[in-house]
């Protein structure tokens, strides 16, 4: 038997103590060490050793003082990467919302898919004031629980003294959180990060009512984008810089807008698809069907801009219930990855039996995962434009998107509701000259128009710019690169 000597006889076994701490590690327990001693005095106290109550207490409280200086090293390296990361930030279109609701004692909730920029954004927030960071997505600390919070905030205070904001990244990963961040808002201003829609559906949201804003951020958008390579935000002019925002717009199709992709290229996409697969999706919802589950979501990246329907999908990889392909494709769409538009229709009945159109959150990540797209660049047009509207809906209250398509199969790709008004009827399609827009887009345009009363009519192409009349309404074509920076450019306008 292996021993420990001082300064009384103490004899423990190693391997029992070794394959506690195991037990207990599996088992997400949040001190491995003081919970393997503690099960070794339960259950081998007459049989194995015979320890002082002193020395007891001495490991005990050791322990716990290396866990405590444990939790300081983590914040104090995770606060060093994240302040590296800062000169590199982008300006976010979402960024003056972000300074608005802290401008109270509040919990602001930065919501998006895992690496979208979302831990950056909420450093600018807090940068000029003093402030603490702490990042739960953090394998040295994956066995954080709720009993640990009171002793990162110690450890916070003890590294930066008072602090007037706290960060708290991924925080979903610990358990209950929500009453700590309830508390931690009467005293603080709070900034939550999350890689999931449901972050705020729980007691936080129940306990915060009318105290919580939350701002959902996505991979960049174009304009945004052109920034991040140095380019100013405005409407281009001259041939060359007409040129230059075709080819940038040409790059950000390819690559798309996170800001790692930027950065270490298209390559690092397929490890972004696999954290989000694995730990926002499987480890999460504890999922056995990894493969199929895996498949489905392939499928779909492949499938972007598509019509399908859960008993479709559910026929096509032999899952046994529909209910069971609407679960997944909830957690695909919780994790920020593929979201959905509803087929329009006055019945809200019609709505939710009708098929539904799947894009996914950054074209650039669709490509990487998916095999080609039959009608590439199409395609991708069109999913560009999907997440442009989605994030001018998340910053413009009260706005809806949806498809249309009437019973001759004449479809408008995209409908921009507000209220109960229906503003714009808009088609995207690859066209670098007027006799390339296929008659059947204006057509349905026109056909649209007069089912729904609404006269404002776009055309999104690749690069023809024109307008036309259709009766007693106008049909306006704007090259997609332009109409990306359009509502930047009206942005930075006095």
């Amino acid at each position: 038997m292996n021993s420990i000597g001082c300064d009384k006889e103490v004899r423990i076994d190693l391997d029992l103590f070794m394959k506690s701490k195991r037990e207990k590690v599996s088992q997400g327990t949040s001190h491995p060490q003081i919970f393997g001693l503690a099960n070794l005095f339960k259950n081998y106290n007459r049989k194995l050793f015979h320890i002082s109550f002193y020395h007891t207490r001495k490991l005990l409280i050791s322990a716990l003082h290396g866990r405590f200086m444990d939790f300081r090293r983590i914040i104090a390296e995770q606060r060093e990467e994240l302040e590296s990361i800062g000169p590199m930030f982008v300006p976010r279109e979402a960024f003056p919302g972000g300074e608005s609701a802290l401008a109270a004692p509040n919990v602001l909730a930065v919501l998006g898919v895992r690496r979208c920029g979302k831990s950056v954004f909420s450093y600018m927030l807090a940068k000029e004031r003093t402030f603490g960071y702490v990042n739960f997505d953090d394998e040295r600390l994956f066995d954080v629980t709720t009993k640990d919070l009171d002793r990162i905030l110690q450890a916070l205070y003890g590294l930066y003294g008072k602090i007037d904001y706290i960060i708290l990244d991924e925080i979903q990963r610990v358990p209950g959180w929500e009453l700590f961040a309830n508390r931690l808002r009467r005293t603080k201003r709070v900034i939550v990060t999350g890689s999931n829609s449901k972050l705020l559906s729980g007691e936080l949201a129940t306990s915060l009512t009318g105290r919580h804003v939350d701002i959902t951020l996505f991979p960049y958008s174009f304009s945004e984008y052109t920034a991040s390579m140095g380019n100013p935000r405005r409407e281009a002019v001259t041939a060359f810089e007409v040129a230059q925002a075709v080819k940038t717009l040409e790059r950000y199709m390819e690559t798309g807008g996170f800001p790692e992709a930027k950065t270490f290229g298209s390559g690092i996409l397929r490890g972004i698809y696999s954290d989000i697969i694995s730990k926002d999706i499987l480890q999460r919802h504890k999922m056995r069907k990894s493969v199929t589950l895996r498949h489905l979501a392939n499928h779909l990246a492949t499938n972007i801009c598509s019509e399908t329907s859960y008993s479709r999908l559910a026929q096509q990889f032999d899952i046994g219930h529909v209910s069971t392909v609407s679960n997944w494709f909830g957690y695909l769409e919780q994790s920020y990855l593929f979201f959905k538009l509803d087929r329009f229709d006055y019945s809200l009945r019609q709505q939710v039996i009708a098929p539904k159109k799947i894009y996914c959150v950054d074209t650039g990540l669709a490509r990487a995962v998916g095999f080609r797209f039959s009608d590439g660049i199409g395609k991708a047009m069109e999913n560009i434009v999907a997440v442009e509207l989605q994030r001018r809906k998340a910053l413009e209250p009260n706005t809806d998107v949806y498809y249309w398509k009437d019973h001759a199969q004449r479809e408008v790709d995209f409908i921009v509701k507000k209220d109960l008004d229906i503003r714009q009827l808009v088609q995207v399609t690859y066209a670098s000259d007027r006799s390339e827009v296929p008659m059947r887009e204006v057509a349905s345009l026109e056909t649209a128009s007069k089912a729904l009363r609404c006269k404002d009519l776009l055309v999104i192409t690749w690069d023809y710019e024109g307008e036309e009349k259709l009766g007693t309404k106008k049909v306006r074509f704007v090259p997609l690169w332009k109409w990306l920076l359009e509502q930047s450019v009206r942005e930075s306008q006095p």
